[in-house]
């Protein structure tokens, strides 16, 4: 179904129910754009910050690396951590088997077919849980699941970004491990939450086309 939205036109490939109200698959016929209930949540036009997540978080941690990343998304952030000559496993935990399925489809130039790589496992669950439930460290943990920790897509993921959920994210880290945090903008309470928490706190504003800049925060659990 092709309608107008503005002074464009948007093909949608796929309308479904997904775990929380209905998910959309769109085009304007260069880019794609998952929408939720309505909402915008992200598309294939720049990905910058997204690569960022990984990338920089890879960076400090400086050793061979089991990474984690909560949500798959258009694959940007798993793509480049196959990139990366020191990632050993990557975990996806996801819960949209919609988006896990585009990635077989319309998806899969942007996540590169990373998920027939074999360091890759997906998890088809919702992060908080799984986090609760399942044993395990990791070196790098990259969290992208929300616009941030202030806009959040549900409100259940709010726990992730307290006192609380941060304290199990640091328990799933192993020492000197990186936290990465994607945010669609700066969230000063959540850094300060960071601060107390994790060391050589970081955040990292990447300017966007519209609007202001996203932020990518790093923490660093203590070795």
């Amino acid at each position: 179904m092709t309608a107008a939205l503005g002074s464009r036109y948007v093909e949608v490939y796929e309308r479904c129910a997904g775990e929380n109200g209905e998910l959309v698959l769109r085009s304007d016929g260069r880019h794609f754009e998952i929408i939720s209930n309505g909402v915008f949540l992200m598309d294939t036009r720049a990905g910058e910050s997204e690569r960022l997540l990984v990338r920089a978080a890879l960076e400090r941690v400086a050793r061979p690396a089991d990474v984690l990343i909560g949500g798959l998304g258009v694959g940007f952030s798993l793509a480049e951590a196959l990139r990366s000559p020191t990632t050993r496993t990557v975990t996806v935990v996801e819960r949209e088997p919609a988006v896990i399925g585009w990635h077989a489809t319309h998806l899969r130039p942007f996540s590169g077919g990373a998920l027939a790589d074999p360091r890759v496992r997906i998890e088809r669950t919702d992060l908080l849980e799984w986090l609760s439930a399942t044993p395990g460290a990791y070196d790098v943990l990259c969290l992208d699941i929300d616009n941030g920790p202030e806009w959040t897509v549900t409100d259940g993921n709010a726990a992730l970004y307290a006192p609380a959920g941060l304290d199990l994210l640091a328990g799933r880290l192993r020492p000197g491990g990186v936290l990465a945090v994607w945010s669609a903008g700066a969230a000063p309470a959540f850094e300060a939450r960071l601060r107390e928490r994790f060391t050589g706190v970081t955040a990292h504003p990447v300017q966007v086309a519209r609007g202001e800049p996203d932020v990518v925060y790093l923490a660093i659990v203590s070795a």
